[in-house]
């Protein structure tokens, strides 16, 4: 797999700016919530993801073409950070006519990158 863009807040805005492709958003998800694929092996390992996340997905979840994938991202974002994009960024959202599945759900996994970004010491 290719490298992966550094995670910080420019990231963040080029998710939810459209200038990251859907793998790569994927791709950084997967990355932080702790599959690893082995290119030697050619499978995930899952080893180091949540038991809660690989018993339901014992491969990385597409997120944005699921949405039950994306729903259990969502709640997975401690309360006290599920404004963050408002509140760290100052992103006030999407208009009306650009509110369609691919972009929100981008907007919920750039909030989950950056609540994780935030938990980190």
């Amino acid at each position: 797999m290719s490298e992966l863009p550094p995670l910080n807040s420019d990231t963040i805005w080029d998710i939810l700016n459209d200038q990251i492709d859907d793998l790569t958003v994927n791709r950084l998800v997967w990355h932080f919530l702790g599959y690893r694929y082995e290119e030697m092996t050619q499978a995930w390992n899952t080893d180091a993801v949540d038991t809660l996340w690989r018993e339901e997905y014992p491969e990385p979840p597409d997120f944005i073409a699921s949405r039950p994938a994306t729903v259990k991202l969502t709640r997975s974002i401690p309360k006290e950070n599920k404004q963050l994009l408002k509140e760290k960024l100052g992103f006030s959202g999407y208009k009306v006519g650009e509110l369609v599945p691919r972009l929100t759900r981008r907007a919920t996994m750039a909030n989950w990158l950056l609540s994780y970004l935030e938990s980190q010491p």
